[in-house]
């Protein structure tokens, strides 16, 4: 399921208030909690993740880790009462795939519910959050993407042609892998942002309208194969 451009997969539960999922383990009684992606979005990138010194079992509401973005900082929460099992230790190094993989690699902890039963008691389904979800993506103007940006180019009021000047300049400076969201009001740059995918190699993961404003993002390939010939940046 997605809501408004956020993914909500719909085989696991969720806690809407603490901004988490839980998905129960094959056969072995654990289950992993992550942070959704709405919250994430919300966040931005994050820079930091500190998992908390805590054993045995921890009631609903503590925290099992903190995390840290430029404009957010806040806990994850166990919304059950669980020991912790496993710590995700990558997160260390690359706390962005709270980010850019929040359903995946990106999750926090597995654990084992103190109460087998609770998280089907207290937690809801995908379906039963949509509405609420619906509401946060509205009410915070969250914009949930398929790679996380790690910088905005916005050209408003320039024609295309220069703009595609200003997105390869950039591009020149960023590491493969790397996203950049492009802003502009160019009516022309749906078509020509294609072309310029097209020309360079390099790939155009999404566009979003809203209003007059065009959104691309545009992720920066460490070997971008172009698809077709001809000059790029030219209309």
């Amino acid at each position: 399921m997605e809501i408004l451009g956020c993914p909500l997969p719909e085989d696991r539960l969720y806690d809407v208030e603490e901004g988490v999922w839980w998905k129960a383990d094959s056969g072995d009684g654990t289950a992993r909690l992550g942070v959704m992606a709405s919250r994430a979005a919300f966040a931005g990138t994050f820079r930091e993740l500190t998992f908390r010194s805590v054993d045995g079992t921890l009631d609903r509401g503590r925290s099992v880790a903190t995390v840290e973005s430029a404009r957010y900082t806040g806990a994850v929460r166990l919304p059950v009462a669980a020991e912790i099992v496993e710590r995700n230790e990558r997160l260390r190094q690359r706390p962005r795939l709270l980010n850019d993989r929040p359903y995946d690699d990106g999750w926090v902890v597995r654990v084992r519910p103190a109460d087998p039963g609770a998280p089907a008691r207290t937690l809801a389904t995908a379906e039963q959050v949509r509405g609420a979800v619906e509401e946060e993506i509205r009410v915070r103007r969250i914009r949930c993407w398929p790679l996380t940006p790690e910088a905005e180019l916005i050209e408003v009021g320039v024609e295309c042609s220069a703009v595609l000047v200003r997105l390869n300049e950039e591009l020149a400076h960023r590491a493969p892998g790397e996203a950049l969201l492009l802003v502009t009001d160019d009516p022309t740059s749906p078509i020509e942002m294609v072309r310029w995918s097209d020309q360079t190699g390099e790939r155009l993961l999404a566009h979003r309208q809203e209003g007059n404003l065009h959104q691309f993002l545009v992720e920066k390939l460490e070997r971008p194969e172009p698809r077709v010939r001809g000059p790029t940046g030219a209309r």
